[in-house]
Formats: structure tokens, C-alpha cells, sequence
């Protein structure tokens, strides 16, 4: 996966991983139901949010947030007009070096213009502890509607405790499985335009994916799966 800073490839050696994000071997990964008519889903406090279980619920209670609405439309329609000029001149790639990610293109960005800048900055503000350093470039991930992310941990030795996405132009699933046990699942319901922030034990011990249109239900409901970009921000490791 070509992420962000590519001189970090060299720290890799001969191991072929992402130099921001570590994806997990499909292999290792436990399957998605498509049938979710009988998965027992239990309902979070918020509207966003349920899980397989109460205790999986109190295991990530105050590790996930969706903040809905977090940005306006106008504020998308900015943040569009500076990638899509970008994004266009890429294609969609769905041979991923380690069939981890299917029919996305990606691009970062470190310079904005000054609507786009104050965006992000309030962004950084609600997600990031006061003072935590932050990887500066912004990773942008634009899949197409017919793409989707496979289970994968953002890799620990290049970010820190926090992951936040803004989702623009569809909503969708995003899934957290407990990497202990995958029986253990979490989905979060993003949104157009909200704001999703992953900390610590959400971050760390589960892998999270954004589920391809097929399989995009939440709590029994379809939510369905058009072209979706992410804009990711994410701090250092301390």
C-alpha cells in the first residue's frame, strides 16, 4: 500500500509493509456475514453504535466516537474541490500487493487552503490529546463503490493512540473485531460528513474495516455503499 511517507519503506527492510498502515492476511481474518438477519446485535447509548455484546460494549466505551454532522456540506464541497483534481488523475487499483484493500485510490496531502486548514485543525483539537505530535501528512483513501477495507491494525510503530476519519460522500459500516477474539465485534455507523475518532484498546487491540457494499448492514439495517473518501489524521507514537 503506498501510504503516506514513502521513505518509511526503508525502515521495512525486506518485510513488504505498509509504512503507516499494517494490514492483516485475509487468512487471518475472521469472515463477514453477509446474512446478518440472525446476528444478535446489542445496541450502544448512542445511535451510531453496536456491538456483539454489553461487556464488548464497556470495552470500548470512551475508545470509539462518531460525531455526526461534523462537518457541513459546504465544508465537504471545499474539501473536495482540493482533492478531486488529485484523485482524477489516478485509477482505481484493485490488485492490492497484499489483497488487503479493493478498488481505492489514495493520495496525502500536507498543504491545504486556509477553509480546508481550519477544518482539519478542528479536527486535530476534539481528537488528539493537547501537545501529542502529529504525522503530518494527511492520508486521503477514496474508494470506489464496489471497494472496501479488509481487516487491518494501523501499524504501532509509526502512529500513536489515535486514528480520526472524516467520511465524505456516503455513509457506511466500519467494523471492529477483537483480535483475541474474534467472536467480539464492533460497528460504528459512519455517517456522511461525521467525524470518526479510534483510541487506545479500540485502537490497538482491534482490527478495524470498512465493509463493501454486499455486506453493508448495521444492526439489521442496509446502509448502502457508494464511492466514499476518507480523510485520516493520526498522531506519532511517544
Amino acid at each position: 500500500m503506498r501510504l503516506v511517507i514513502r521513505v518509511l519503506r526503508q525502515f521495512e527492510g525486506k518485510t513488504r509493509l505498509g509504512p503507516v498502515v499494517w494490514l492483516r492476511s485475509v487468512s487471518d481474518s475472521p469472515p463477514v456475514r453477509s446474512d446478518v438477519s440472525d446476528i444478535t446485535a446489542v445496541k450502544g447509548e448512542q445511535s451510531w453504535l453496536c456491538a456483539s455484546s454489553a461487556p464488548v460494549l464497556q470495552t470500548v466505551r470512551g475508545h470509539v466516537e462518531v460525531r455526526e454532522n461534523f462537518i457541513t456540506e459546504e465544508e465537504e464541497n471545499a474539501l473536495l474541490k482540493e482533492l478531486e483534481p488529485g484523485l482524477k488523475k489516478k485509477r482505481y487499483e484493485f490488485d492490492h500487493w497484499d489483497d488487503a484493500i479493493h478498488g481505492y485510490r489514495e493520495t496525502e496531502r500536507l498543504q491545504w487552503g486556509s477553509a480546508c486548514a481550519a477544518l482539519l485543525g478542528r479536527v486535530r483539537a476534539v481528537a488528539f490529546p493537547e501537545g501529542s505530535p502529529l504525522l503530518g501528512p494527511v492520508h486521503v483513501l477514496d474508494l470506489d463503490k464496489a471497494g472496501y477495507i479488509k481487516p487491518h491494525v494501523d501499524s504501532v510503530k509509526f502512529c500513536g493512540s489515535t486514528i480520526a476519519g472524516l467520511s465524505l460522500l456516503s455513509d457506511s459500516v466500519m467494523r471492529l473485531v477483537r483480535e483475541e477474539n474474534p467472536v467480539d465485534w464492533v460497528d460504528l455507523l459512519l455517517s456522511r460528513r461525521s467525524l470518526y475518532i479510534l483510541r487506545d484498546e479500540a485502537r490497538f487491540k482491534f482490527t478495524h474495516e470498512i465493509l463493501k457494499d454486499d455486506d453493508s448492514f448495521f444492526s439489521g439495517q442496509r446502509v448502502p455503499r457508494h464511492r466514499r473518501i476518507s480523510v485520516i489524521c493520526r498522531n506519532l507514537p511517544v
